[in-house]
């Protein structure tokens, strides 16, 4: 699969088959992902791997959006997105790199997460990235340290569907040249 197939084909699951994610896959899935790009390659993208009780649990912490807590239910597997605040967007003396503060931090876990859907794709597994839940009820929950910062939640297994593609923009809608 090229990389162009890999990033035109992949789809935002919401529906899965119960088949396990096995954790070697999903080590595998990682080291790949640990390949995306960081501020300053700071590698501050951390996951947590959530199944059984636990992850049915992390479920109900989607209060604000339950349609969320139905899709983390029915997946055999839900990772947490993780950073490690302060490093990302900042010099080694504690300031501020750029004006855009910690900001970077974001930035770091979005390009992860998608390395990360990417590479569950290419082995067959499909994802969907989720930031509406109740953060420090989930945090609670996984018992993210203080020195961490939970951002997104990502099922993932093996789709039970395939969604069509929705609708892209024109190009020159989305690219200017000055």
């Amino acid at each position: 699969m090229t990389a162009k197939e890999c990033i035109v084909g992949r789809r935002s699951i919401r529906k899965f088959t119960d088949q396990p994610v096995s954790h070697e896959l999903l080590s595998d899935i990682v080291a790949t992902a640990s390949y995306a790009p960081s501020w300053k390659h700071s590698q501050i993208t951390r996951y947590i791997a959530v199944e059984g009780e636990t992850k049915e649990k992390l479920a109900r912490c989607t209060s604000a959006f339950p349609d969320n807590g139905k899709i983390m239910a029915q997946a055999p597997m839900v990772v947490a997105v993780t950073v490690i605040k302060g490093r990302s967007g900042f010099e080694r003396d504690g300031s501020f790199t750029t004006k855009r503060g910690d900001s970077w931090q974001m930035f770091d876990a979005g390009v992860a997460s998608e390395a990360f859907c990417l590479a569950a794709y290419e082995q067959g597994l499909g994802t969907v990235i989720m930031g509406i839940f109740d953060q420090e009820e989930a945090s609670a929950l996984l018992e993210i340290p203080q020195e961490r910062e939970l951002i997104a939640l990502i099922p993932i297994g093996y789709p039970a569907e395939t969604p069509t593609a929705p609708r892209r923009k024109a190009v020159e809608e989305l690219l200017n040249f000055k």
